[in-house]
C-alpha cells in the first residue's frame, strides 16, 4: 500500500466505506429513490449534452455503469453529446442533429462556464443568451417528448464559501427556475458538488499540501476523475437513484431467513458458529475500481448503493465472510447482528471483493471500450463526413456497439452467490 493511502486511512474522522452502515428501519417502497422512481426507464436513450466536462466522457460512463448494475433488466442506451467549448446556445443549435435525430428520450443539459467565458464575459448580455437558450432547449425537448433535466454548471475550484454567491451560481439558479417554469426537471449540481468540496477542503487540513485532494485539474475548471465521480453522484441523485440494492436478514441460531428484500435466499445451513447460504439478488451494487472506497468518504455513493446483510444468533467472536471463494471481510458477531453494507467490502484493496465487485470491474472495462469506440466514431464523422467508406465504417461501428450492449447486459446479470461465514480461531496466549 502506498504511503499516501496509508496516510488517508489514518487521518482522524476519515470514513473508509467498506465497513458498516445503520440498518434500515422499515420497508422502503414509499421512500424517495425507490427502484420505481429512478428516472431512466426500460427502452430509454439517454443523452448527455454539455461542454468539455461532458466531452471527457467520465461522469456519463459512471452513470451508465451504475444503471447497468442497479437496473439490469432495463435496456437503456447512453450517448455522450459533449463538445469542448460549447455553450447553451450551441447545444440549442444542435438539438435536431444530436438529440432528436438520435431518438434521445432523456436528456441531461450541463452548461454555464463557457457561457460567461470562464468569467471574462460575466455580463447581462451573455447571461441573457444562456437563459434564453435554456428556456428554448426545454421547450423544444418537451414538444418532442424528451424528458429534459437542466443541470446547473459543475463547481469550479473557487472557495466554496464565496462561490455560493458567485455570478455563475446566480445565473444557473435563474436557469433552473426557468427550466422548472417551462416544465423541465432540474438538478442542483453545484450545491451537491459544493458540499463534497467542503468535505475535501476540511480533510486536506490534516495533510501536507503536496498530498491535498482536489476535484479539479490545475486550471480550476475542468474536473479530474474524482470531480467527475462527484458530478455523476449529483446527477444520479437528481435522477432519483434508489438507495437500496438489496438487504437480507438471517437468524443463525434458528437456521432461518427473517427478511429478504430484493433478493432470494436458498440452501440455508447456519449454526451459531457460522455456515452457508445462497443469495440471488435482483440487482448488483456499483463499484468503481480499486480504492474507490477512499473516494466514498467524500462522495457518498453508499447513500444510493446499499448492499446489506444482517446475521443474528451468532456466538461472540469474529467471522470471515467469503462469497464464491472471494474474500469479503472479517466482522465481529455484534456488528453482523447490527447489519453491514458489503457493497465495496474487500480484503485486498488492489483486488475486487465479492463476485459482484468482480462483475463491476469487467463492466467498467467494457464501458470504457465502448466509450472509446464511440469517441473514435465521432471523430470519423467529423473528419471524413459522408464519404462512402466512412458511412460503411459507421455501420460497422453501430453493429459493434450493439454487441457491446449484449456483453454488458450479460455481465450485469445477477447470479446466485454462495456465502460462507466461518468463525475465526483465537490464538492462545
Amino acid at each position: 500500500m502506498s504511503r499516501t493511502v496509508r496516510e488517508l486511512l489514518l487521518v482522524p474522522g476519515f470514513l473508509l466505506v467498506a465497513s458498516c452502515f445503520c440498518w434500515p428501519q422499515a420497508a422502503h417502497a414509499q421512500q424517495e429513490g425507490d427502484a420505481n422512481t429512478f428516472a431512466l426507464r426500460d427502452g430509454d436513450v439517454v443523452g448527455f449534452l454539455g461542454d468539455s466536462i461532458t466531452a471527457e466522457r467520465t461522469y456519463g460512463k459512471i452513470i451508465e455503469q451504475y444503471t447497468l448494475l442497479r437496473y439490469p433488466i432495463r435496456k437503456v442506451r447512453f450517448l455522450n453529446l459533449g463538445i469542448g467549448g460549447d455553450t447553451a446556445a450551441g447545444g440549442l443549435a444542435r438539438l435536431e442533429r444530436d438529440v432528436f435525430a438520435n431518438d434521445v428520450t432523456v436528456l441531461t443539459v450541463a452548461y454555464g462556464i463557457n457561457d460567461i467565458g470562464w468569467g471574462t464575459r460575466a455580463d447581462d448580455e451573455h447571461r441573457q443568451l444562456y437563459l434564453e437558450s435554456i428556456r428554448e432547449i426545454v421547450r423544444q425537448c418537451r414538444a418532442r417528448g424528451v424528458r429534459v433535466y437542466i443541470c446547473s454548471a459543475a463547481i469550479t475550484a473557487e472557495d466554496p464559501e464565496t462561490s455560493e454567491q458567485s455570478y455563475l451560481q446566480r445565473m444557473c439558479d435563474e436557469g433552473l427556475a426557468i427550466a422548472a417554469e417551462e416544465g423541465g426537471e432540474t438538478i442542483r449540481l453545484q450545491r451537491t458538488m459544493r458540499a463534497i468540496q467542503k468535505r475535501v477542503i476540511e480533510f486536506n487540513q490534516h495533510l501536507p499540501e503536496k498530498d491535498h485532494r482536489t476535484l479539479h485539474h490545475p486550471d480550476g475548471i475542468h474536473l479530474n476523475d474524482f470531480g467527475q465521480l462527484a458530478m455523476a453522484y449529483a446527477i444520479l441523485k437528481g435522477l432519483q437513484a434508489d438507495r437500496l440494492v438489496s438487504s437480507l436478514e438471517l437468524d443463525a441460531a434458528e437456521n432461518r431467513t427473517l427478511r429478504e428484500e430484493r433478493c432470494r435466499v436458498s440452501e440455508v445451513n447456519l449454526t451459531t458458529s457460522g455456515g452457508t447460504f445462497v443469495r440471488l439478488d435482483d440487482a448488483l451494487p456499483f463499484n468503481n475500481g480499486p480504492f474507490a472506497g477512499l473516494d466514498y468518504g467524500f462522495v457518498p455513493i453508499p447513500e444510493i448503493n446499499q448492499y446489506l446483510i444482517k446475521v443474528t444468533g451468532l456466538e461472540p467472536g469474529r467471522y470471515e465472510l467469503v462469497v464464491d471463494g472471494r474474500g469479503v471481510g472479517s466482522y465481529p458477531a455484534d456488528l453482523l447482528e447490527r447489519g453491514v453494507d458489503i457493497a465495496t467490502a474487500t480484503t485486498n484493496g488492489f483486488l475486487p471483493g465479492g463476485p459482484w465487485d468482480a462483475q463491476a470491474n469487467v463492466i467498467r472495462q467494457l464501458t470504457e471500450a465502448r466509450s472509446k469506440l464511440n469517441a473514435a466514431n465521432g471523430q470519423r464523422a467529423e473528419y471524413f463526413g459522408e464519404a462512402p467508406w466512412s458511412l460503411e465504417m459507421a455501420r460497422h461501428s453501430a453493429d459493434i456497439d450493439e454487441r457491446f450492449y449484449d456483453l454488458l447486459r450479460e455481465m450485469a446479470k445477477p447470479r446466485p452467490y454462495r456465502f460462507t461465514l466461518t468463525k475465526e480461531e483465537v490464538d492462545a496466549e
